[in-house]
């Protein structure tokens, strides 16, 4: 099959007999033509609609110049800000810079503004007035309704009220967008494009709002926490394609309407979509920088499923993909896979075959593709529901089948595991080919914490599920002769985690013999229960209030107990125990997490007293040499 990038010059548009495009496309990643960057899956649906797009990708923002590039598009411009929010992409949850943008030729950072969604919009629209502009992916997703800005600390207004698009196409959005564009090319003005699922519009005409379910207006929520983290909840509680309603966000006399999600792609539409003619690389303008690094992750790992039902409080995924799992077919995966093995880069080895979560290959119940998911419990959560449905055998299935492939040496996966549902499925098969075959030496999986009550607030199981996993893990390397590894990641000062619970964690960590070597502050990123709980102090499942650590003191003291072996840590976590009532575990003894500090001693010696040892001359002798 011929395949070709798609239009990123006027001469590849005189080249392809191109006058005028259709769709201009302007994006805040690289131009990186595979199906794991969301710009290359909606360019190419729309052109297997006959539709013509052109990218513009990274385009200089301080100048209007820089969006005209490729003329005036005939239907209108799609802007997105890349694979992941621009604020995230730039910052470190300290709120420093990053040093390298893997979205970027070379990792170069500062080729995307901050915000960039508002910018780009902006800049469009001081070059074209009245071209309808169509805002998506993960930052104008995620930041579709008013919401809770970490990096200004303030509650900013929906990103249509701020960036002049017409429209945003949120979550996975394949569906939305050729509804769209057949509605321009329809001759449909913008404005009365209000009714296509998956969308976000702007309007002033009450009637438009009559059927909706009304939030409170940008004021009250800024102002009012308890009415922030209701509206948050309510939205949550809205999520579902087949029985979430109609929001409306009332700016004085202007309202931003949220339709309920797009409906999920069938196995067949999924199939559909990743048979595209991607060219599966960087466009070859990046060549000389070194290519694309984010693309090496991905490069030689297959996208299996989209979708999650795990529910993790501090992630955005209920809001984007949602909590129905879609999948790809076995044929879909084992062509693509087939293709990697003729890669002349290709060595063997298959990096990754998930998703969200790799083990989530089929809906949670039999009702979720008729019905949606529940609006008012989880699947997993705080008990796994009676009606889950655990069940790994089309997984084993797949994962044998690619195993198999001519070339294939090794299929790894590297997609996160939730234990808790693994735990659930009565057979233990998949478990033990995942032990055997499918892991390079350690397998990491997400407890994050080991208090029930912070684990409560994460929406993850109590932590003795995690212990029956990790003791289910160890038997299982036994019986297979193996000695591999898990690394757990953990996740300092999520709302609820006082330093008690932060000692607790180190406790574990000391009496399990593991020393983490990353550790993740809790980023309050747009769009998620606990960033939610971050801002207003509550839980808006059940308006009840929560601690949250925000001093950046006690947040390093948090961090530096999970990792409280380390010699510059030692200070940090002598205060962080005295602040939490156990100096106890200053000391020598075998539980301490510490020594005292140089001249001091430790509390429970200065209490209780340590017998000193003899002088004996084997003592003698020892302390001499």
């Amino acid at each position: 099959m011929n395949r070709e990038f798609l239009p990123v010059s006027r001469e590849d548009m005189e080249r392809r007999g191109i006058s005028q495009l259709d769709f201009v496309y302007v994006i805040g990643d690289a131009y990186v033509d595979h199906p794991s960057f969301g710009h290359a899956v909606i360019s190419r649906v729309l052109e297997s609609r006959g539709y013509t797009v052109g990218i513009i990708a990274q385009p200089d923002w301080r100048t209007a110049e820089s969006i005209t590039v490729l003329g005036r598009p005939r239907l209108g411009f799609l802007v997105t800000a890349g694979n992941m929010d621009s604020m995230v992409n730039h910052y470190a949850v300290s709120k420093k810079r990053r040093q390298k943008d893997s979205y970027t030729p070379g990792g170069v950072m500062g080729k995307r503004p901050d915000r960039a969604v508002i910018v780009y919009c902006n800049l469009i629209r001081q070059a074209y007035r009245d071209v309808p502009i169509i805002a998506g992916g993960i930052e104008a997703s995620l930041r579709r309704m008013a919401h809770y800005d970490y990096w200004s600390d303030s509650v900013r207004r929906s990103v249509l009220m701020d960036c002049g698009a017409d429209l945003i196409s949120y979550g996975m959005g394949e569906r939305s967008i050729v509804e769209i564009a057949d509605a321009l090319d329809a001759q449909i003005p913008v404005q009365d494009i209000t009714f296509i699922p998956g969308t976000c519009f702007k309007t002033k005409r009450p009637e438009a709002v009559s059927d909706c379910g009304l939030l409170p207006d940008y004021e009250t929520i800024r102002t009012d926490k308890k009415a922030c983290a209701e509206s948050f909840y309510m939205q949550y509680r809205n999520t579902d394609p087949f029985n979430g309603r109609r929001l409306a966000e009332p700016y004085g006399t202007v309202y931003v309407v949220q339709n309920p999600p797009a409906k999920p792609l069938s196995q067949q539409e999924m199939d559909d979509i990743y048979a595209l003619p991607y060219c599966r690389t960087w466009h070859p303008s990046y060549d000389e920088a070194g290519g694309i690094p984010a693309f090496a992750e991905v490069k030689f790992s297959l996208i299996s499923s989209r979708g999650c039902f795990g529910g993790c409080s501090f992630c955005a995924l209920t809001f984007h993909q949602g909590r129905i799992i879609q999948t790809r077919s076995h044929e879909s995966l084992l062509a693509e896979a087939r293709q990697m093995t003729e890669d002349p880069d290709f060595k063997g080895y298959i990096h990754d075959v998930g998703g969200p979560t790799a083990n989530f290959r089929q809906p949670s119940c039999r009702k979720q593709l008729e019905h949606g998911v529940c609006r008012d419990r989880q699947c997993l959560f705080p008990e796994p529901c009676r009606n889950l449905t655990a069940d790994h055998r089309d997984y084993v299935s797949l994962l044998r089948k690619l195993r198999k492939i001519p070339g294939v040496k090794k299929v790894f996966i590297r997609s996160g595991i939730r234990f808790d549902y693994l735990m659930q499925d009565p057979s233990d098969e998949f478990f033990r080919e995942l032990v055997r075959y499918h892991i390079s030496g350690q397998l990491k999986v997400a407890p994050e914490h080991v208090s029930d009550r912070v684990l409560a607030l994460m929406g993850k199981p109590k932590h003795s599920v995690y212990r029956k996993f990790t003791e289910k893990y160890r038997q299982l390397n036994q019986d297979l002769g193996m000695n591999q590894f898990l690394v757990p990641y953990l996740m300092s000062s999520h709302p609820g985690c006082s330093m008690k619970e932060a000692v607790e964690l180190a406790c574990y960590l000391r009496d399990s013999g593991c020393m983490p070597e990353q550790v993740q502050d809790f980023y309050p990123t747009p769009s998620t229960l606990s960033t939610c709980m971050y801002y207003t102090g509550l839980d808006p499942r059940t308006m009840s209030p929560v601690y949250v650590p925000k001093n950046p003191h006690h947040k390093a003291m948090q961090r530096a107990l999970i990792q409280y072996r380390r010699p510059e840590n030692q200070d940090l976590v002598r205060e962080a125990l005295r602040m939490a009532g156990r100096e106890d575990l200053i000391g020598y003894g075998p539980k301490c997490l510490v020594r005292p500090a140089r001249g001091a001693q430790s509390v429970k010696q200065s209490r209780a007293g340590e017998k000193k040892p003899k002088k004996t001359i084997r003592n003698i002798h020892k302390k001499k040499g």
